[in-house]
């Protein structure tokens, strides 16, 4: 095991850990990299070695993810989806099935982060990959698995349609997620977003752009024992 690294006194002014999150609200903290240092991961990283807290580090950079795995022995990355979980292996899933969508392989990254995270918070997780509006019999094809869920995460771009099409095909909650795919009139996520919450089928919860984190865990509560 390495030595722990001790964050700078700079550093460790500013770094708290929400300590009794996961007694609050029944889910552990999780820590946005994208737009912090390599030092500030590493000083948040400290915290929650010492306190053997289960935390996902989401939107990690590649710069983050080798001194994030020595500093937290037993973590594990996730490229696909930006993520590095401490510790690796997720909870004994309780609770009912979460599936994830994603409309196209361009929206991988997103359900793939929605994913990690519902299976991270407890739950069993099927993805499902390449079921756009495009080929409607791709997503007929998976009918019997979709009404087997107990909450339903659709991540898409593009026109955004999918959400409002799965939602008319099933009882249980749609979490829809836009993503910044598509060309120039998808206006980085916009157009898709707009489309979700204008979602004339009922049951469709819609969260911010690429936010496959939000969806996740709203899809974990949803489907929570």
């Amino acid at each position: 095991m390495p030595d722990a690294w001790t964050p700078p006194p700079a550093l460790a002014e500013y770094v708290r850990l929400d300590d009794d999150r996961a007694l609050r609200r029944g889910y552990p903290e999780a820590v946005l990299c994208d737009a912090k240092s390599v030092e500030q991961v590493l000083a948040v990283a400290e915290q929650v070695r010492s306190r053997e807290a289960r935390t996902l580090f989401t939107r990690v950079r590649d710069d983050q993810v080798r001194p994030l795995l020595d500093a937290l022995p037993g973590a594990v990355h996730e490229p696909d989806a930006r993520v590095v979980a401490f510790p690796g292996t997720p909870p004994e899933p309780t609770g009912h099935l979460v599936v994830v969508l994603a409309a196209g392989t361009s929206d991988v990254p997103v359900a793939r982060e929605a994913a990690v995270t519902a299976r991270h918070l407890g739950r069993p997780v099927e993805i499902v990959v390449d079921v756009g509006v495009a080929g409607l019999h791709r997503v007929l094809e998976h009918l019997d698995l979709l009404r087997s869920a107990r909450a339903i995460v659709v991540a898409a771009g593009m026109d955004g349609a999918l959400p409002g099409v799965v939602a008319g095909l099933v009882a249980a909650p749609v979490v829809a997620v836009p993503t910044s795919v598509g060309y120039g009139a998808a206006f980085g996520g916009l157009a898709p977003l707009l489309t979700m919450l204008n979602a004339c089928a009922p049951g469709v919860a819609v969260v911010n752009i690429d936010n496959g984190y939000g969806a996740g865990h709203l899809a974990a509560q949803i489907a929570a024992s």
